[in-house]
């Protein structure tokens, strides 16, 4: 099968499937950005249990694969009463990865925050929560706009999980095994999916690059 029969015959499913890649890509950033902030608050906070339990959060699920945590999340949590549907038990395996690396990239945001601006902080008598949301976290997010931006695109292609259950509507990998198995089209039916992803994550580069020029920390 060529290029043209592909497109005439599965254009549509591509479309959508580039849809479902989006949406998941967006919903589950969106958490990650989230749980990213307060894991890091954990690793940061003065009370040592959750520290280590933020230390803990990110050395797991930073070292995790990916489809294992999937199927844990789809084969073993139904055994403890817990019953996810496929989409959000890729959005869940998503989040949990992510947040742990953009934790790590919120705290190297914190390393390049002078000593100097906390002390100052604590020396006008602002609490530890007070430094943070007006000091700690503004400067932290400033400063890792391009990190996070490269996690926008690992987000968006840790979504291929997608694949490995049968999800519907499918994302743009599970729709290449999905033709694969129907179709003799071969590689073919990888590169319009991988010209999907391409084009998504240079958008999601420059997007990212004119933010950073804009909010960049300069020291």
């Amino acid at each position: 099968m060529g290029l043209s029969e592909l497109l005439s015959a599965y254009g549509p499913n591509y479309l959508t499937a580039l849809l479902t890649t989006w949406r998941i890509t967006f919903i589950s950033f969106a958490l990650v950005m989230v749980l990213s902030v307060l894991i890091t608050v954990l690793r940061v906070c003065p009370f040592k249990p959750l520290r280590l339990f933020g230390d803990f959060y990110v050395q797991v699920f930073r070292n995790i694969p990916g489809a294992v945590l999937l199927l844990i999340v789809v084969y073993a949590l139904p055994h403890l009463k817990l019953i996810l549907d496929y989409e959000p038990s890729v959005v869940l395996c998503t989040v949990l990865l992510g947040s742990a690396f953009g934790s790590e990239n919120f705290m190297s945001g914190i390393n390049t925050i002078g000593v100097g601006q906390i002390e100052a902080a604590r020396s006008i008598g602002l609490s530890f929560t007070k430094i943070l949301r007006h000091v700690v976290i503004p400067q932290a997010l400033r400063s890792t706009v391009l990190p996070m931006t490269n996690l926008f695109i690992a987000v968006m292609l840790t979504t291929a999980l997608g694949s490995q259950v049968p999800m519907s509507p499918q994302e743009l990998t599970g729709l290449v095994s999905y033709i694969n198995t129907r179709e003799s089209a071969g590689v073919v039916t990888f590169a319009v999916s991988a010209c999907g992803y391409i084009a998504t994550a240079l958008v999601a580069g420059f997007v990212g690059n004119k933010i950073d020029q804009k909010v960049r920390v300069m020291r």
